[in-house]
């Protein structure tokens, strides 16, 4: 093979030699020696490599575009053929009239001119598609809020903007708008100016649009702070002539309040009491100053000599592990595949067991339920009791009031005899924080920064 080539390359050197194609020479078709380069750097990429079929291609390509508007290998055979057949008969024409003044000529004159024809468009590439003709802002964001909204139409949810809509009232535009009346009309409607309801006198837009017509109140702000009324009737046995039983049972509430008070401070006492043992006396005080400064070898040689036995003792404990063989190694693998197994199977037989127990299980929901209602109720219970009670609003506590209540050897028989207890003022007080209505407060304090100098004056001086 090689030698033909060779016999090939030594004939076409050959002075004299012609070839098919004029167009090329003898000396094209002596190939010579490949330049051996490496590829693998991007610089001889462009270089050495031959592109001259790729960039021909392209530009057919390209040129199949420009004239036709397409590949012709994409084009049917209608568009790139057409049947010939011959030439049409020509019809006889009439004798031309003579040409009449201010028409003009057909001829070279109808014909477009040359530089219009240079700047018509010739090529039938079409235009880009320009890409943000085409393109919405938040456009993924508003046909997610469609599909969101066509979802909640389906399910007969209507949407707020559309329900505000709906409750608002139709205004008649055809009727006349409505004329405030003369004050000196004597058919007009009478209203009482003192009731509490206003009376409209226009559409409910435009009063409310003008500041005419009031907020409506929210519901919230109609609801009490606390169901305890403003003023609470005292217990019977308050009164001043009261019932023996009715004085006894308030005596009894006055004796549980004092011994819940009583219980409090013995807890205090016994938390902030110390063992009378334990005071400091001179011989324990001269004990802690002594220590640490008298020597105290012979105790210190006999908390040594068993401290070494013991560290002796301690090293001699320490026992190598033996490595495992192999084969306790197989054999504690299959006892713990043997244990999964076991419990795989346990577990199954557990849920096959349940079957039977629906009875035990329909009780026990049963037992649940019921114990859930009672829990119910108890919250429930609790909630309205606490609503009776006054809540955390500031960072003082509320503490009630003592109770107002005489003693039997201090009733009086009439009101004149009648001893004054407690204070309206600090009831009132009392109840407006019991009711939510303001925080639990203390008096301030009063300061004083500064001493008081007492100054005898003259006036003083001359009497005395």
């Amino acid at each position: 093979m090689a030698a033909a080539r060779r016999l090939k390359r030594v004939a076409i050197s050959q002075p004299g030699f012609l070839t098919l194609n004029p167009k090329v020479t003898p000396t094209d078709l002596v190939s010579s020696r490949r330049k051996r380069v490496n590829k693998n750097k991007k610089k001889n990429w462009n270089k050495y490599s031959d592109v001259q079929d790729v960039e021909e291609f392209l530009e057919d390509v390209r040129h199949q575009e420009r004239t036709t508007g397409g590949l012709l290998c994409e084009k049917s055979d209608d568009s790139l053929f057409f049947l010939d057949v011959g030439q049409p008969k020509k019809v006889e024409e009439k004798e031309a009239a003579e040409p009449v003044k201010g028409k003009k000529r057909k001829g070279k004159s109808s014909r477009p001119l040359r530089i219009d024809l240079i700047l018509q468009h010739d090529s039938l590439v079409a235009p880009p598609k320009d890409v943000l003709a085409y393109q919405k802002p938040n456009a993924k964001k508003l046909r997610r809020t469609a599909e969101r909204a066509e979802k909640l139409a389906a399910k007969g949810v209507v949407p707020r903007s559309k329900k505000r809509l709906l409750n608002r009232t139709v205004v008649d535009r055809t009727s006349k708008k409505t004329e405030t009346e003369a004050n000196n009309n004597p058919e007009r409607d009478f209203y009482d100016i003192w009731g509490q309801e206003t009376k409209d006198l226009g559409e409910p837009w435009y009063l409310q649009q003008t500041r005419k017509k009031l907020v409506k109140r929210p519901e919230k702000l109609n609801e009490k702070p606390s169901v305890l009324p403003a003023v609470e009737v005292i217990a019977p046995g308050g009164s001043y002539n009261p019932d023996f039983f009715s004085h006894q049972e308030l005596l009894r509430e006055a004796h549980e309040v004092e011994l819940k008070k009583k219980k409090v401070e013995d807890k205090l006492e016994r938390q902030l009491a110390y063992n009378k043992a334990d005071t400091a006396t001179e011989e324990t005080i001269l004990r802690e100053q002594v220590e640490g400064l008298v020597e105290e070898s012979e105790e210190e040689e006999e908390k040594d000599a068993p401290k070494e036995d013991g560290e002796e003792v301690a090293v001699g404990a320490i026992a190598v592990a033996d490595k495992k063989t192999e084969r306790q190694r197989k054999r504690e693998k299959a006892e713990k595949i043997k244990e999964q197994q076991r419990l795989t199977e346990r577990r199954q037989t557990e849920q096959q067991q349940q079957l039977f127990q629906l009875r035990s299980i329909k009780t026990s929901i049963k037992q649940q339920e019921e114990t859930t209602q009672v829990r119910q109720k108890r919250r429930k219970a609790k909630e309205e009791a606490q609503k009776a009670q006054p809540r955390r609003l500031g960072k003082l506590k509320f503490q009630p009031q003592d109770m107002e209540v005489q003693l039997s050897d201090e009733l009086a028989g009439s009101l004149r005899q009648l001893k004054p207890e407690g204070s309206v003022l600090m009831d009132r007080f009392k109840s407006l924080q019991k009711r939510n209505l303001i925080e639990p407060r203390e008096r301030a304090k009063f300061k004083r920064r500064l001493k008081v100098k007492y100054v005898e004056k003259r006036a003083f001086k001359e009497i005395s």
